[in-house]
């Protein structure tokens, strides 16, 4: 027996945009524009300019505390012999500085800085960086005297410097709230360093040019600025400027929703930072991991991350990364109702920031009226959120956190008509932030920022006894990515129609629909039958999942969970299905469509009491317990509204489209005995005239993509399959290449969606076909995903490892159910049926239950 490998690639991490936050990215992304090459003049002693290689080596390697080091030396041993080289030792030692968050200190090195009167080169370098470090003090005017002095030196000049002057006046733009016009400073700046061949200050530039698209909010584009300057750090082997890259791409994630990649780039940033004693930049991403540990409710990680950050600022005395700290720790504190220690904290930034601008960011508002809020001081609360959310000017996620507090507020005050026109204004905020995200990598996690939004928006609605709007709100939520464009329609989105009466769709689809909702503080459950719409009562979203990650870890693991009286299967059963039996009508599927972690859950296998339904053998008789499946036929559906707009099938000849068995590429990815086996069980089912193979060396991506997958009816894979948790769009189908040493194996996620097809199921008989991945409103997002995003009625997909024993059985079997007429769902279930009742090893769920069908 082989196993079919399924590489998941699942890390372990630790567990709003604000104003301020903003402010925390450009100290850390503005020093990299600084790198420039000093030139060499040919009149230096050889040793004098090996000794300025060498610190410069250090500090493009990001060894700052040595750079450093070397510069004052350098200075110090050769002011008297060679001046010249002297100042650019003096230069790069104030450089340093800033890189490790000395900015006093590199101000009073810069204030006695001369440069050669035949060097205006430095003197630009030297007012450049001045600027930028009193911009960073909020010292605008100062910052606008020294860019002004350089004007004269660089008017018709091609000195590297001036480059310097552009990037610059795009940090104090920036700064100062015009992100448009940084944007344009620092394509000018990109232009002039990839003129100069500068490849330092052109890697620098882009992470600028990333910043500045998050300002603006332009996230697609942030993403590829930051990428590409990645990228170029690596190439030039600049660790700084790539800890820095990865950092502010964790911002760009955090601001879209995707709380897991953004960790993961943090920490990734953190690590390098702490590797070359940047403090400055390390204590920056733990701030920034702390906000999304915050933000998903690990209150004790946010605090461990904003007291170590706090203590690193105090270390190197940094003024705005204190306040930066002191800020973070004052809200999660309030959100962790400790209002003592949130006042403390407020009463400590709250002067810094008056000192430093004469004015409060959006987040110490915001905290500010969080903490009124806490203490029942409404009519000191409301004011301070309004101001927050009426600001155009502070970002979506700030305002959207604003617009929820004022809801709550009004919902408290028993207001529930403001609270309620409040939830929809909030959410017509989310929206239009959405709309203008381009591609389905920055969509599928967006729908996290409003997540809480709804949520109390949907328990204000059942608390008030109106839970079937309830149950439309929350259905509006659903499978936004997936219905757009669907079918392949490129650039067309496609309007959100409202949802019809669920009663009509469950009549439609001849199912009883059980739709979840699961709450912070009160999760839901409609059962929908074509009579009546029952809202239930369920736990909170936490105690649900926690019991869920138990079962599913050791569902394959277990031999027979009947035997084990496995406790967390049969609570999920009492929990999630037993308030609604009485509403599921015989011999009728039922649809799951789930929410959160419930889409990772194969409902099937969970433990009913009593003896099954079905005829079983009297060794199960016995048993005081069964899995539902012996009860039900079971699908999942991603929402109301596309099984509203479901189209009928196609009742063409069957034809199939069928890939598998490839040459193996890696050790990762073997060539299994039984891969041959399962594709002749399944061609022998349909018309030879009528069956299109794949096979070997010609079972390529190219092959699926070039076939025009459109026309069959059936489209079924066998091979491996990978599954990306990180990147869910780049989980792929594992197939055949004719080159050695590349990817081209691969057939993605993102390609197959954008290629559409009409088929009536599409099989993936992988490992993680489903999906390792769950985005908010969308489920588990992988290939399974992928295909019904192109156009499939249905698709088969693995939760977990499959068996290449049992899974040419069972396909073989489901085939069979289809030719004799039955539907995909029923005659999966009865393959299943026949393995679970065998008498044999296959009894157990890990042979039977990973794949489970989804449905639109």
């Amino acid at each position: 027996m082989g196993m079919r490998s399924g590489l998941a690639d699942i890390r372990v991490v630790p567990a709003e945009d604000r104003n301020k936050r903003q402010i925390l990215i450009q100290p850390i992304a503005w020093a990299l524009m600084l790198l420039l090459l000093m030139v060499l003049s040919d009149a230096r002693p050889r040793r004098a300019e090996a000794e300025l290689r060498h610190a410069l080596k250090a500090f493009h390697d990001g060894e700052f505390e040595k750079s450093q080091r070397e510069a004052e030396q350098g200075a110090r041993r050769w002011s008297d012999g060679n001046p010249a080289i002297s100042s650019e030792f003096q230069l790069l030692e104030a450089k340093s500085m800033v890189f490790r968050g000395m900015s006093e200190d590199a101000l009073r090195l810069l204030s006695s800085y001369r440069s050669a009167p035949d060097n205006p080169d430095g003197a630009i370098q030297r007012l450049a960086l001045e600027a930028i470090v009193l911009a960073h003090q909020q010292k605008f005017s100062l910052a606008l005297q020294a860019l002004s002095s350089t004007r004269q030196l660089c008017r018709g000049s091609v000195l590297e410097a001036c480059g310097e002057v552009l990037r610059a006046r795009g940090i104090l733009a920036g700064m100062q709230g015009e992100p448009e016009a940084a944007r344009q400073y620092y394509i000018e700046t990109l232009a002039f360093t990839r003129a100069h061949h500068d490849k330092w200050s052109e890697a620098g530039t882009l992470i600028n040019l990333g910043f500045a698209a998050m300002q603006l909010e332009h996230y697609d584009e942030a993403l590829d600025w930051l990428r590409s300057a990645q990228q170029a750090a690596v190439e030039i082997g600049d660790k700084n400027t790539g800890q820095k890259a990865a950092g502010n791409l964790g911002w760009a994630y955090s601001q879209l929703g995707d709380y897991e990649r953004a960790l993961d780039q943090f920490w990734q940033a953190e690590n390098i930072a702490r590797s070359i004693g940047n403090v400055s930049s390390q204590l920056g991403w733990m701030n920034a991991a702390g906000y999304v540990y915050q933000l998903t409710g690990d209150l004790s990680r946010a605090i461990e991350s904003y007291r170590r950050a706090l203590e690193l600022a105090n270390s190197i005395e940094n003024r705005e990364d204190i306040e930066q700290a002191l800020e973070e720790l004052a809200q999660v504190s309030v959100d962790a109702r400790d209002l003592k220690e949130a006042t403390i904290y407020l009463d400590r930034v709250t002067p810094m920031e008056l000192a430093d601008t004469n004015r409060l960011s959006a987040n110490v508002i915001l905290t500010e009226g969080m903490l009124a809020a806490a203490r029942q001081q409404d009519q000191l609360a409301e004011p301070l959120f309004r101001r927050v959310q009426l600001d155009p000017k502070n970002p979506t996620t700030v305002r959207l956190a604003a617009g929820e507090q004022l809801a709550h507020l009004f919902e408290s005050q028993g207001k529930t008509q403001l609270a309620e026109q409040m939830y929809k204004a909030t959410l017509t905020d989310f929206e239009s932030a959405r709309a203008q995200l381009k591609s389905e990598e920055t969509k599928l996690p967006f729908v996290a920022n409003a997540e809480r939004i709804y949520d109390g928006y949907i328990a204000l609605l059942v608390k008030h006894g109106r839970s079937d709007e309830a149950l439309a709100i929350a259905d509006q939520s659903r499978a936004r990515t997936l219905t757009q464009f669907l079918g392949g329609a490129k650039g067309k989105a496609v309007a959100r129609p409202t949802t019809p009466d669920p009663r009509w769709i469950a009549r439609k689809v001849n199912a009883t629909l059980l739709f979840y909702w699961l709450g912070l503080r009160q999760s839901y459950l409609w059962a929908i039958t074509p009579e009546k719409i029952v809202c239930l009562l369920l736990p909170p979203q936490e105690e649900i999942d926690s019991r869920i990650e138990r079962y599913i870890k050791t569902m394959p693991n277990l031999p027979d969970p009947l035997e084990a009286d496995n406790r967390d299967g049969q609570t999920l059963y009492k929990l999630l299905v037993a308030p609604a039996s009485n509403l599921i009508r015989p011999k009728l599927p039922v649809m799951i469509l789930a929410d959160g972690t419930l889409s990772k859950l194969n409902f099937e296998t969970l433990l009913v009491p009593g003896p099954g339904k079905d005829d079983r053998e009297i060794s199960h008789q016995t048993r005081n317990m069964h899995y539902w499946i012996d009860d039900a036929t079971l699908l999942s559906a991603p929402s109301l509204s596309m099984l509203a707009e479901s189209r009928p099938v196609r009742n063409a000849d069957p034809s199939l489209l069928l890939l598998g068995n490839p040459v193996s590429r890696s050790e990762d990815f073997p060539t299994l005995p039984l891969f041959g086996f399962e594709m002749k069980k399944v061609q022998d089912h349909f018309d030879p005239q009528r069956v299109t193979v794949f096979s070997g060396s010609q079972a390529t991506p190219e092959a699926y993509l070039s076939s025009n997958p459109k026309k069959y009816s059936y489209v079924h894979f066998v091979s491996h399959a990978v599954a990306s948790r990180t990147d869910p769009l780049d989980s792929a189908i594992i197939l055949s290449s004719p080159k050695d040493g590349d990817d081209s194996f691969k057939l993605y996620a993102r390609d197959i969606m954008q290629h559409p097809i009409d088929a009536r199921l599409v099989t993936i008989s992988a490992c993680y076909g489903s999906g390792t991945r769950s985005y908010a409103g969308e489920g588990l997002v992988g290939l399974s995903w992928a295909f019904l995003r192109a156009g499939a009625h249905s698709v088969i997909g693995a939760l977990w490892e499959v068996s290449d024993d049992s899974t040419p059985r069972l396909m073989d079997a489901l085939y069979q159910g289809l030719a004799d007429g039955k539907q995909p769902a029923t005659a999966l279930r009865k393959a299943k049926l026949t393995l679970l009742h065998s008498n044999s090893k296959f009894e157990s769920p890990f042979y039977w239950a990973p794949f489970q069908i989804y449905t639109r």
